[in-house]
C-alpha cells in the first residue's frame, strides 16, 4: 500500500471536524485503495469521513453523453457509501475550489490519483492552498506508475516486462474497512443527482453529443458486462479478439 501513497504537501494534521476524501478519478466503492485509506485514517483520528465529488461543467472535451454516464455511476456510489454509514456530497463546482472550501474544516484530505492534465493541475493547486495534509492514493492501476517505470517509455516492448515483474506483488485482494467509527452530523449542501435527466439539465455542458440509452454507468452494469463476457465470449476471445465483426470483446 505504501507504494501507492504520496503526500502532495507538507502540512500537519489539523484538529478538524472530519477526514475528507476527495473522490474524483476513482468513482467507485469497490477495490478503491483511496477510500479504504481514508476510512482507516478517519478511524485512526477518531473523526467521521466525508466524501466529496466536484462536478465541473468544463472538463476538457466532455459532453452530455459523458455526464449522463458519470452521474448514473455516482448515484450507485452515493447509495453504496450510505450503506457504509458514510456521507457523500456532490457539489456543482470546480473540484479544486470545492475541496479548498471544505478543507477549512478538515483534519486531512485524501485524494485518488488522476492522470490527465486537468486532474494534475487540480491536485497541485489544492496542495498549495490548504493548511491540512493532502495525501494521494493511487488506485486506478494495478502497478503504480512510478513503480512500473521512473522514465518516459517509448515502446510497449520495453515497458511490458517492467509491468510483468511487479504484477504479482500488487495483484492482491484489498483489505476492506466496512465503516467509519464516527458519524458525521454536520449538514452540507449537495447537488441532487437522484433524477439524472433533471440533474444533467441543470449543467452548462456541451449538448452536441446525446446520451446513449443502451449503456448505463455504474459498478453493477460493469459487472453485468463482465459476467456476460465470461459466460459467452471468453472461450472464443483468443481466436476472435482482433475481428470486430465477431462481437468477441
Amino acid at each position: 500500500m505504501n507504494s501507492r501513497i504520496k503526500e502532495l504537501n507538507d502540512s500537519p494534521v489539523k484538529d478538524g471536524n472530519f477526514v475528507l476524501y476527495w473522490m474524483q478519478a476513482s468513482q467507485r466503492t469497490e477495490y478503491n485503495h483511496a477510500l479504504e485509506y481514508a476510512i482507516t485514517q478517519s478511524n485512526k483520528l477518531n473523526r467521521p469521513l466525508l466524501v466529496f465529488f466536484g462536478l465541473t461543467d468544463s472538463y476538457p472535451e466532455a459532453n452530455e453523453r459523458h455526464y449522463y454516464f458519470m452521474l448514473e455511476g455516482l448515484k450507485e456510489v452515493q447509495r453504496s457509501l450510505e450503506e457504509k454509514g458514510i456521507k457523500m456530497i456532490i457539489q456543482h463546482i470546480s473540484p479544486e475550489i470545492g475541496v479548498i472550501k471544505l478543507a477549512k474544516l478538515a483534519s486531512m484530505i485524501v485524494v485518488d490519483r488522476g492522470y490527465t492534465r486537468a486532474e494534475r493541475i487540480w491536485r497541485r493547486y489544492v496542495g498549495k492552498n490548504v493548511s491540512c495534509p493532502l495525501v494521494q492514493v493511487e488506485t486506478n492501476v494495478i502497478v503504480p506508475v512510478e513503480v512500473a517505470s521512473q522514465k518516459e517509455e517509448y515502446s510497449a516492448a520495453t515497458f511490458r516486462p517492467k509491468i510483468k515483474k511487479n504484477v504479482e506483488r500488487f495483484l492482491k485482494p484489498l483489505e476492506k474497512n466496512n465503516k467509519t467509527t464516527k458519524e458525521l452530523k454536520t449538514e452540507f449542501a449537495s447537488f441532487d443527482i437522484t433524477q439524472t435527466n433533471e440533474a444533467v439539465s441543470k449543467l452548462n455542458v456541451d449538448r452536441s453529443v446525446k446520451r446513449v440509452k443502451k449503456f448505463s454507468g455504474g459498478t453493477t452494469e460493469a459487472k453485468n458486462y463482465l459476467k456476460e463476457f465470461i459466460e459467452n465470449k471468453l472461450d472464443s476471445y483468443n481466436e476472435n479478439k482482433n475481428d470486430p465483426t465477431k462481437n468477441a470483446l
